[in-house]
C-alpha cells in the first residue's frame, strides 16, 4: 500500500506539471498573436496616404498658401525686353501763364480729374489791368481813325483833298488797326472776353486753363505766388493712351516688326500679363547699350497704368497656349518637378484642406511662367499651389520623418 501511495503521488505531480507547461505554452502563444495585432494595428494607424500634406483653414493663412485654377497662358519663343511707360507728348501738358502776375485763387488738387479749357486757377497783377485799358483805348482811337479816312479817302478820289493828308490817315489808320488787333490776341490768349472789354468791362484777374482733358499730377504754386511769364505752374497728363517704351539690342533688331505683339508685366501687377503693339521703330541707336527703342501701344481704359512704371517683356515669336504655372509653384526633387494641387475629396475633414503633390513634365519657361503637363488621370479642373509650394514640402517631410519615428 505503501508503494502504491508513492506512485500515485509521483503520477498525480507529472499531470500536473505537464499541465502548467501547455498552460504556460497556451499563454505565450496567445501574446504573441495578441503582440502581432497590436504591431498590424499600428502600422495602419501610420499608414497615410503619400504624397498628402493635410492642413487646417488656420495653418493655410498662417503660412501664406495661395491657390489658384490651372490656366491657360500664351508662351512661346519670345526676345526679352525691358523698357519703362511713357506719355505721348500731346497727352502731357506744361501749364504756365502768359504774363506774370500774383496767384488769387486755386481750383485743383493733384489727382483731380479735369476737362480741356476748365480754369486751374486764376492769377491778378496792374499790368492785366492796364492791357486792357490800353485796349479799350486803341479801340476808340481806331473808330476815329477809320472815318477819318474814310472821309480823307473820298476827298482825295474826288480831287479836293491832297495825296499826303490822305496817306498820314491812311497810315495812321492801318497802324492802330494792327495794334487793336494784336491787343485782342494777347487778350484772348489770356482768357478775356475782349468784346465785354470793348463794352467797358475790365477784368482784374485771368483764368488759367488746361489745354487738355486728364489728371492734375502736380501743382506748383501757392496763393499769393507770383508767376512770372513762362514759369510752370501746373502738370496735367492723360494717360488713357499709355504707350511703352522698350529696348530692343542690336542682335534682336532683324527679328522685330512694326504691328508685332508685346506681351509684358509691370511691378504693380505682376501675376497680370498686359499686351501692346509695335506702332514705331527707332532709327537711331543708344550709345552705351547698343539698343533701339521700340514704342508700343498700349490700352490703359482703367486708368491704373502710370508713366514711368518700369516693365518687362517678351515679342511674340512661335507663340502658343499651353497650361501653365509661377515658377515658385513648380517642386524640384532631383530632375523631377512637382506641383500641389487641391484634393477635391468630398470625405475630407471640416475646416481642413488636403494638398497632393503631383509630378508633371515642364516645357517652356517664359516671364515668370513655367509650362505644365498633367498626369492623365488628373482634371485641368484643378486649383494649384501658386504660393508656398516648398513650404508644403517641407511639411510633408516633417510628417513623414514623424511617421518613421
Amino acid at each position: 500500500m505503501k508503494h502504491i501511495s508513492i506512485i500515485s503521488i509521483a503520477l498525480a505531480t507529472f499531470l500536473l506539471i505537464g499541465c502548467n507547461n501547455k498552460a504556460d505554452s497556451g499563454s505565450g502563444h496567445n501574446d504573441d498573436n495578441a503582440s502581432a495585432e497590436k504591431m498590424e494595428q499600428g502600422e495602419e494607424g501610420h499608414n497615410e496616404e503619400k504624397g498628402v500634406v493635410e492642413l487646417t483653414n488656420q495653418q493655410v493663412e498662417t503660412i501664406g498658401l495661395e491657390m489658384k485654377p490651372l490656366e491657360k497662358r500664351s508662351l512661346g519663343n519670345t526676345i526679352k525686353v525691358t523698357g519703362q511707360l511713357e506719355l505721348f507728348p500731346q497727352d502731357r501738358a506744361n501749364i504756365s501763364p502768359f504774363v506774370g502776375g500774383n496767384v488769387r485763387s486755386i481750383n485743383v488738387i493733384e489727382g483731380d480729374k479735369v476737362n480741356k479749357g476748365q480754369v486751374l486757377a486764376y492769377l491778378e497783377h496792374p499790368d492785366i489791368i492796364s492791357m486792357q485799358q490800353e485796349f479799350q483805348e486803341k479801340n476808340d482811337e481806331l473808330l476815329f481813325l477809320k472815318q477819318d479816312y474814310e472821309r480823307k479817302q473820298t476827298l482825295y478820289d474826288k480831287g479836293v483833298s491832297s495825296g499826303r493828308e490822305f496817306q498820314m490817315a491812311q497810315s495812321k489808320f492801318r497802324s492802330t488797326t494792327s495794334s487793336v488787333n494784336g491787343l485782342r490776341s494777347k487778350l484772348r490768349l489770356l482768357g478775356i472776353n475782349t468784346d465785354k472789354v470793348i463794352q467797358g468791362q475790365i477784368f482784374s484777374s485771368v483764368p488759367i486753363t488746361t489745354p487738355i482733358t486728364g489728371y492734375v499730377d502736380e501743382v506748383m504754386v501757392s496763393l499769393g505766388d507770383f508767376v512770372a511769364p513762362q514759369t510752370k505752374m501746373f502738370t496735367v497728363s492723360d494717360n488713357s493712351e499709355i504707350h511703352a517704351d522698350f529696348k530692343v539690342y542690336e542682335k534682336d533688331i532683324r527679328k522685330v516688326k512694326v504691328g508685332q505683339e508685346i506681351y509684358f508685366t509691370v511691378a504693380a501687377k505682376p501675376e497680370q500679363l498686359l499686351k501692346a503693339e509695335i506702332h514705331a521703330i527707332g532709327k537711331t541707336f543708344e550709345s552705351d547699350a547698343k539698343a533701339l527703342h521700340v514704342h508700343a501701344d498700349v490700352h490703359n481704359e482703367d486708368k491704373e497704368l502710370l508713366p514711368g512704371m518700369y516693365v518687362e517683356g517678351r515679342i511674340v515669336q512661335d507663340e502658343k497656349m499651353a497650361f501653365a504655372v509661377p515658377e515658385e509653384a513648380i517642386v524640384r526633387e532631383g530632375e523631377q518637378s512637382y506641383v500641389f494641387i487641391l484634393d477635391q475629396d468630398e470625405k475630407k475633414e471640416e475646416n481642413k484642406l488636403k494638398f497632393k503633390m503631383i509630378p508633371v513634365n515642364v516645357g517652356i519657361t517664359d516671364l515668370g511662367y513655367v509650362e505644365i503637363n498633367l498626369p492623365a488621370e488628373i482634371a485641368q479642373e484643378v486649383k494649384v499651389v501658386t504660393k508656398g509650394a516648398y513650404t508644403l514640402s517641407s511639411e510633408m517631410i516633417k510628417s513623414e520623418l514623424g511617421h518613421d519615428d
